[in-house]
């Protein structure tokens, strides 16, 4: 592991903790179903923090896979996978508040990510 590795792993861990921070801020502070801007703020947050919190955990599971070598392009497939992840919790999460969301949507929705990211990432 390189030191900009650690740097950079380090950098998105810290910005997951400010984001759950201001998830936290908004599950005690803003009703959801007070205006619509609030559950946009929420999933907003949310979608941030997992996407922060996943990126770097799906580069080191990488990382561990390939014996300890850094590839070119794990950085980018796991950012790319971390914003997966936060855009597919953002959407869920709006889907909850405005009273639309259901398993099979959800599904789907978790399936059209799934192909999109298989088809990104073809090596």
């Amino acid at each position: 592991m390189q030191p900009r590795d650690r740097r950079f792993a380090l950098v998105l861990l810290g910005v997951a903790a400010v984001a759950w921070v201001a998830v936290a801020l908004v599950l005690t502070s803003v009703d959801p179903r007070a205006g619509a801007g609030a559950g946009f703020t929420g999933a907003g947050a949310l979608g941030v923090a997992v996407a922060a919190t996943f990126a770097p955990l799906l580069w080191l599971i990488a990382f561990t896979r390939h014996r300890r070598i850094a590839y070119r392009g794990d950085w980018t497939r796991a950012v790319r996978r971390g914003i997966w992840l936060g855009l597919l919790v953002a959407v869920f999460v709006l889907m909850r508040v405005n009273g639309v969301f259901q398993p099979q949507i959800g599904l789907f929705f978790a399936a059209l990510a799934l192909v999109a990211e298989v088809t990104l990432s073809r090596q």
